[in-house]
């Protein structure tokens, strides 16, 4: 499942550390899907039951925290770690124990009959996760849209992509103090993605040019598109520009994606791939066949990268109050 480490300009979790979330939620995906097999395998009740502390040292999630923030930061001054909250103060980082992070559990009324159909519902389950993640801290959170909870194109790249895809998904850069929003941008362990998507009707051709629109025959009239390589070079622009600052090598590719439809464009830029009905399997396949790692240069690529995106957030009522007092 690729993870979502931008939406728009919410705040991100990934933003805090990106080489510590990363990695944690490929351990604890695979630790709570461990626990949803086995219960499925075992018969168990997939009845909703009240979340329990692990007393195992195992990392848990939790859809929502298990108290509020200020009862947690009492606990922790309590044991005597003054220090570590004033470190939280000083650095910005977050003070979080591995078992306050975020569980969900089987909680379905009815047993999956399949094992397919037990990875689907554990998927949407993890997807509501993944955007709690990309848009709220442990002090601040954002107001997605609920149009992103059932965004299909955002499912797409985050439920049928290896977990070591980074989805920036639209971010929007803050240049010169302008605001610029820019296409997807998945960050791979050895390559950039800049993908536009060109999807309408099933079966619509598409016929590029260089100039500002192309041409989309379909159903019904013949209507003008915007070109899409225009948002995707603007893309490539600021990614190679901010990878150039910060000395990261990484190879940026661009696509336009259509997967229901053909575009002809026979004298197309050779920095382009065009993917759609004809060859799309192939690309798709390629894309997930890998199975590297996460790597120190990617993890940089998007530190880099977030560092300049425009945040939109508020801090949480707990946090306001406790610096009112």
């Amino acid at each position: 499942m690729g993870q979502l480490i931008k939406l728009q300009d919410y705040v991100s979790r990934y933003q805090q550390d990106i080489f510590l979330y990363p990695s944690r939620f490929v351990r604890l995906k695979k630790q709570q899907w461990d626990k949803w097999h086995k219960t499925w395998e075992s018969n168990e009740s997939f009845t909703p039951r009240p979340a329990q502390h692990d007393t195992s040292g195992t990392a848990d999630w939790s859809y929502e925290e298990k108290e509020p923030l200020m009862e947690k930061l009492k606990g922790l001054l309590k044991r005597g770690r003054n220090e570590e909250f004033e470190e939280y103060n000083a650095a910005g980082h977050e003070v979080e124990k591995e078992e306050d992070v975020l569980e969900f559990e089987a909680s379905f009324a009815v047993r999956p009959e399949t094992i397919e159909n037990l990875k689907h519902q554990f998927l949407d389950q993890l997807y509501r996760f993944q955007m709690k993640w990309a848009t709220s801290t442990l002090t601040e959170k954002s107001f997605p849209e609920k149009q992103y909870y059932y965004d299909e194109k955002l499912k797409y790249f985050l439920q049928r992509y290896p977990d070591t895809y980074l989805v920036m998904y639209n971010p929007i850069f803050l240049l010169k103090r302008a605001p610029v929003e820019t296409e997807i941008i998945v960050i791979g362990p050895t390559e950039v993605w800049c993908i536009s998507f060109l999807e309408q009707e099933d079966s619509a051709v598409f016929t590029g040019s260089k100039d500002r629109f192309w041409t989309k025959k379909g159903k019904g009239e013949e209507k003008k598109v915007l070109n899409p390589l225009l948002a995707l070079d603007r893309t490539e622009k600021i990614i190679r520009k901010i990878f150039e600052i910060h000395s990261i090598e990484l190879p940026v590719k661009k696509a336009v994606l259509t997967r229901n439809g053909y575009i002809d464009y026979p004298a197309a830029p050779i920095d382009v791939q065009l993917v759609e009905k004809r060859n799309y399997e192939q690309w798709f396949h390629a894309m997930r066949n890998p199975r590297s790692p996460l790597k120190h240069a990617q993890l940089k690529g998007a530190q880099a990268l977030l560092q300049y995106c425009q945040t939109s957030s508020v801090k949480r009522l707990e946090w306001e109050n406790r610096n009112e007092s």
